[in-house]
């Protein structure tokens, strides 16, 4: 089973050769699902959401999991923001800001972290944690997957403010009723850590733009591609590939390896970063 995670493309801001390269990578590669997690345009848009939905229906037949970010929210029609923010959104690119998906042992859950009042940060309430965490208990799943825009976690300090507020009862909640993997952008930076108590661990996977020009400090466009076991179902493999503009094309830049044991997620040796605070 494998998944290609992509997030803030910024319709809008896309760099069209990246673009082309993007769709080319991900139809040779075909995933079981490509996940998007958020801020699909760049200023939301009509205009802009046209543009995300032909890429996306470019893809076909592959599959895709999309959440809202907050630049899919309108900033400067305060109307729109405040009465009906997910309007465009919903019209153009998913009906639904909670997506599921669930074959072959791997189940992915979708949450908005996204909220009218903010204008930038991402906020997830104590009732919205205990409503995705009876979810996750229930599930009958080998792997379970949690996809939100936010990061749950950071690796640079400052970062902080980016992170999704209640970000730490929703990882205490969460990793408790069996999530293995958390996913998300917002910050256009890729890593990938473990996260949770001494009794058990998950992994947080943060994706870079996938094709935008709003690239952080000079680091290239990228795409996570995600590899799950499902042989021994113990195993998973976090690929991060990088936009080489030398040759126009995807390539694999890092590989994290985890295994699952009896506390949970591991990432093996290498030049995995650890969680700041």
């Amino acid at each position: 089973m494998r998944i290609a995670h992509i997030s803030d493309p910024h319709f809008g801001t896309e760099d069209p050769p990246v673009r082309d390269a993007l769709r080319d990578e991900l139809l040779r590669e075909a995933p079981d699902l490509v996940v998007l997690t958020g801020d699909v345009t760049q200023r939301a848009r009509q205009s802009q959401f046209r543009a995300a939905r032909a890429f996306l229906d470019s893809l076909a037949p592959l599959p895709v999991f999309a959440l809202p970010g907050n630049h899919d929210l309108p900033l400067f029609d305060l109307v729109t923001r405040f009465t009906e923010p997910y309007r465009y959104y919903r019209r153009h690119i998913c009906a639904t800001l909670a997506p599921f998906w669930l074959e072959d042992g791997v189940a992915v859950v979708g949450v908005n972290s996204t909220r009218a009042l903010r204008h930038k940060h991402g906020q997830l309430s104590p009732a919205l944690i205990e409503q995705v965490a009876r979810r996750l208990d229930r599930l009958d799943a080998t792997f379970k997957v949690v996809a939100l825009h936010h990061p749950l976690a950071i690796v640079e300090a400052a970062d902080r403010r980016n992170r999704a507020r209640g970000a730490d009862e929703a990882i205490a909640a969460w990793v408790e009723a069996g999530a293995d993997l958390f996913l998300g952008g917002h910050i256009h930076l890729p890593y990938c850590v473990a996260v949770g108590t001494i009794a058990r661990r998950a992994l947080v996977v943060q994706a870079g733009t996938s094709m935008s020009t709003r690239r952080r400090d000079g680091r290239p466009n990228s795409y996570n591609l995600l590899r799950f076991d499902a042989v021994d179902r113990r195993s998973l493999r976090i690929e991060e590939r990088d936009h080489d503009g030398r040759n126009g094309r995807f390539a694999m830049q890092v590989a994290h390896e985890a295994v699952r044991g009896d506390r949970g997620w591991a990432l093996l040796p290498g030049a995995a970063p650890t969680a700041t605070a």
